[in-house]
């Protein structure tokens, strides 16, 4: 039985106030999870010792195991590293651990394009109707944000990388206004900086494009559009090749909406780089040599 399903069985024989706790924690699991004890009391009226005696009264021992307990109800529950890793190092003469690590690349790809096939070219749509996008993923999320950033500036300008950089993410997230668009990338555990972002840029009025592993994680209760991508990995880290695969495929089309100023945008970077000598020039061949 569920946490949500033994809530509403014990409902009827709570006191009042436990019961106003109740309602709060059914119908607004998403802010249980993510917010601190203290900011739940606020924004539900019940006072922080209540929520203890409400947590008590289901046989936790307190707010956090309740807490966790949700958490695993909503999918949102991640397995720790350490323990994972030192299964992994009793695999170090393993031969067959490289192909079961691509095995497993492959199986993510393959659940990732059933999972996201449809919501991609909706995504897409979305990014190209805003007046600017904004990409922020922190951590292992980095990697794929950037990269969306780094290739999306080839053919459009208006496009920012949030990264909170020097301590600036309020500052970053103070550009994002209606009409513009915020890419966010996190899996769980999810980054309190990802779901920051996504806080504020739904405040201000932005469209949120989440690109994330669950469609009950914190991301994808605030966004426009879902896109998931799968992290089983069978080393200790979750793998972040799928995430990788969904923005590229994000913006491949994206370029093909892109239309000629989008080709044009894209020839003239290129050229750019080539002429400002970002790139390496191959060495000239002499004789036969090669």
């Amino acid at each position: 039985m569920s946490l949500k399903d033994t809530i509403r069985q014990r409902h009827a024989e709570l006191s009042p106030l436990l019961q106003q706790a109740a309602r709060f924690v059914v119908d607004r699991p998403n802010e249980v999870v993510t917010a601190s004890m203290r900011t739940v009391a606020t924004r539900s009226g019940i006072p922080p010792a209540t929520l203890v005696r409400f947590a008590q009264a289901l046989g936790f021992d307190g707010w956090p195991q309740l807490k966790e307990a949700l958490a695993q109800d909503m999918g949102l529950g991640a397995e720790q590293y350490a323990p994972r890793a030192r299964q992994l190092a009793g695999r170090a003469q393993d031969n067959s651990l490289v192909g079961e690590i691509f095995a497993i690349h492959r199986h993510n790809l393959e659940h990732t394009e059933q999972q996201s096939a449809a919501a991609l070219p909706r995504a897409a749509r979305l990014l190209e109707k805003a007046t600017a996008v904004h990409v922020a993923g922190f951590r292992a999320c980095f990697p794929v944000a950037f990269s969306i950033v780094y290739v999306y500036r080839l053919f459009r300008s208006a496009v920012h990388l949030i990264d909170g950089q020097g301590g600036s993410l309020e500052m970053q997230l103070r550009a994002v206004t209606k009409g513009d668009a915020l890419v966010v990338v996190s899996f769980a555990p999810y980054s309190r900086e990802a779901l920051q972002s996504a806080q504020e840029a739904k405040a201000a009025g932005a469209r949120i494009v989440a690109l994330t592993d669950s469609a009950a994680s914190p991301l994808s209760l605030l966004a426009d559009e879902t896109v998931l991508f799968a992290t089983q990995s069978p080393s200790f880290f979750p793998s972040i090749a799928a995430a990788t695969a969904v923005a590229e495929s994000l913006l491949e089309l994206l370029a093909t909406r892109a239309g000629k100023p989008g080709i044009q945008s894209i020839a003239a970077a290129e050229q750019h780089l080539v002429s400002s000598g970002a790139y390496v020039k191959a060495r000239q061949r002499q004789g036969g040599e090669s």
